[in-house]
């Protein structure tokens, strides 16, 4: 019965950690300035618009906020891979 809040709950942590790493890296991207600056924070924008989007679908649709979760802790992971190659 707890095993499902649980995982949920060290999903949600993982997630504020994740985020956090991600902001981390693009504030310091953000400060260089430049045109890579601007495109970060272009998709960066359009990104969040997306992300809601979907979050917003999937609950309307029945989704579970397990697989929210889920959905947003893979887009902050693909973008930590991706700014910690830059």
């Amino acid at each position: 019965m707890f095993g499902t809040w649980w995982k949920l709950g060290v999903d949600a942590t993982m997630l504020a950690l994740e985020s956090q790493q991600v902001i981390g890296m693009r504030l310091m991207m953000l400060s260089a300035g430049g045109t890579a600056a601007q495109a970060e924070a272009h998709r960066m924008v359009s990104e969040k618009i997306t992300a809601a989007g979907e979050a917003a679908l999937l609950v309307a649709s029945g989704g579970s906020t397990a697989r929210v979760v889920a959905g947003y802790r893979r887009k902050v992971r693909a973008n930590a891979r991706r700014l910690s190659k830059v």
